[in-house]
């Protein structure tokens, strides 16, 4: 199965065993696996030990702060998307989250449901283009090394001459230029 294809999972954390018991009954039926933590230091091992490709965290808990914990989790799981809920938000409280964990979203208790799943789906997908955006990254860093590499050894070879249309104009290759491209192709 393709990374993309895998069941994503989503991390809930909250001190408050009655909302973790209603966010996984409301999120039940989601084609997403929820799993839940009561503290930041048990979320940072759930992290640890399994993928995990969303973290929604309460602000306010003891010892660990949901600030801090998204901050972890970006500095240590960037790619995770962070999500923050709180029952008593204030402007200042919003802002360091943002600052701190840069956030994805920023929730308020009581959540409201439709909005809170859609989130959560739009977070995913989020998390899915960002990896296929790294992927393709990668992709074409290694393609410029290649072209480099083949300009080295043909020089003028990736020159590109138009007309005054803005078509392609090719050159015929000599004879010479044949036979090294077909032995670099043989060698490679």
């Amino acid at each position: 199965m393709e990374p993309a294809m895998r069941k994503k999972r989503v991390l809930i954390v909250d001190d408050d065993h009655n909302v973790l018991k209603a966010l996984l009954r409301l999120l039940q039926d989601e084609d997403y696996e929820v799993i839940t933590a009561d503290s930041a230091m048990e979320a940072k091992s759930v992290i640890e030990r399994q993928e995990v490709h969303m973290v929604i965290s309460d602000v306010v808990m003891p010892l660990t702060s949901g600030h801090k914990l998204l901050a972890w989790v970006r500095q240590h799981y960037p790619e995770i998307i962070r999500t923050m809920f709180t029952g008593n938000a204030d402007l200042s409280m919003v802002m360091r989250a943002v600052n701190e964990g840069e956030i994805y979203r920023f929730f308020t208790k009581p959540w409201d449901p439709v909005e809170l799943k859609l989130s959560i789906r739009l977070g995913l997908e989020k998390y899915d283009l960002e990896k296929e955006r790294r992927v393709l990254q990668t992709i074409v860093r290694q393609q410029r090394s290649e072209l480099d590499r083949i300009e080295e050894e043909f020089p003028g070879i990736t020159a590109v001459k138009r007309d005054m249309t803005d078509a392609v104009v090719l050159d015929e290759l000599s004879d010479d230029d044949r036979e090294q491209i077909k032995q670099w192709c043989v060698r490679h």
